[in-house]
């Protein structure tokens, strides 16, 4: 299912782990990891952010792509389900063909 991560770094913690050099490491392994169809980054509400949208093929997996998050940036981390145009198109014929 295409879903969209949405990360929000708690600023001292993300602080620390740009000086250390743990931030790219963690950002890095979790794309090779997703291997995300787009990945942005940004600030939201003065944290820092990424915005990556990825097939999630088991919900299981969840756990793996949140916890270096949590663990180590006190991150916020959601997962929601995303349309791109073709599906938001498919979806809506379908509704217009019951």
């Amino acid at each position: 299912m295409r879903t969209l991560l949405r990360v929000t770094l708690d600023v001292t913690a993300s602080n620390k782990a740009v000086t250390d050099g743990s931030l790219p490491k963690i950002i890095q392994s979790t794309i090779e990891k997703i291997k995300p169809e787009a990945s942005y980054f940004l600030a939201v509400d003065g944290c820092r952010s990424c915005f990556m949208v990825f097939d999630l093929k088991d919900s299981s997996e969840i756990p793996g792509i949140a916890e270096p998050f949590f663990q180590s940036m006190n991150a916020k981390v959601d997962f929601s389900p995303v349309m791109n145009a073709d599906d938001l198109q498919k979806g809506l014929a379908a509704l217009a063909n019951r």
